[in-house]
């Protein structure tokens, strides 16, 4: 029982990591329909740009917020002008081969100019233990999951309870009715773009102390967190955490008492079970698009 409760608790960590990636791609779906494949290099990207800043001799916090103004250019403005808003008349098909050209441009473009080897990366806790009931828990592990856990609900309690966020869903909800009401709709859609790439330096700042920085960490982010956006419901916010959660947990107990060969293979599992079972998600609600 101690060993399955270390796994449950150490699984957490890791799920509010993907839960970050999710929260990501059911964002852009709300407020714009758009998948973007290349979610695990957003996150890959900027752990790299703040080990370039800690590198120079910022402090974390400043290359923390130095790093979210170029991603927020780079990874919000840039994507939506360069990549969704030349692509977005043409169907959703389009940009879902433009986002996966984009993460292998990225991927390869990173071990190309940067490296190719896996960098070390400084954690925001420090080094130590706690004992509970028998169950050994990380500090980094509990401080991982608290922060997620916290990130994602503020920006639910941003989108539920300020005006901006309102405007955001009521622009994610009917497009023309929100437009019709005044509310600024490319500029709601930019405001997702920019919460997304917020949220892909706060998962990167969390995931790179224990994954380290490579140019490949975002490959298995992006698909798990893909699949974790699903699980818990692609137009429920919440669901992204149900669903990371979920991830995070079952593929650490399946390394452990099935094989480790199988841990990458359980979300995809769990994505095909919940899909047969409930297509919109656990947690997400039917709904029609118009095509």
């Amino acid at each position: 029982m101690t060993d399955f409760l270390q796994l449950f608790f150490s699984g957490l960590a890791t799920g509010s990591i993907y839960a970050l990636a999710a929260l990501g791609f059911t964002l852009l779906w709300q407020a714009s329909g758009t998948i973007n494949f290349a979610q695990g290099e957003f996150v890959m990207l900027p752990a790299f740009m703040l080990l370039a800043f800690i590198s120079l001799g910022a402090p974390m916090l400043v290359s923390f917020v130095l790093t979210v103004l170029l991603a927020v250019v780079l990874l919000g403005w840039v994507f939506k002008r360069g990549v969704v808003d030349p692509l977005f008349k043409f169907g959703m098909m389009p940009i879902v081969v433009a986002t996966i050209g984009l993460s292998i441009a990225m991927r390869n473009g990173m071990r190309a100019g940067y490296s190719a080897e896996a960098h070390p990366f400084p954690s925001l806790f420090a080094d130590k233990l706690f004992n509970i009931a028998g169950v050994t828990v990380t500090l980094q592990d509990v401080g991982t999951f608290a922060m997620a856990v916290g990130i994602v609900l503020a920006t639910q309690a941003f989108l539920a309870k300020t005006v901006t966020g309102r405007a955001m869903q009521a622009v994610a909800q009917n497009t023309e009715s929100a437009s019709v009401l005044g509310i600024n709709v490319p500029r709601m859609i930019l405001y997702t773009f920019a919460i997304n790439a917020v949220l892909a330096v706060a998962a990167a700042l969390l995931v790179t102390p224990t994954y380290l920085a490579k140019f490949d960490m975002g490959e298995g982010l992006g698909t798990k967190a893909f699949f974790a956006a699903i699980i818990g419901g692609f137009n429920n916010s919440r669901g992204a955490l149900l669903g990371g959660l979920i991830v995070g947990v079952c593929e650490n107990l399946a390394a452990a008492y099935l094989s480790p060969a199988y841990k990458d293979a359980v979300a995809l599992v769990i994505f095909m079970v919940v899909i047969l079972f409930k297509p919109q998600g656990l947690l997400g609600r039917k709904e029609e698009r118009k095509v």
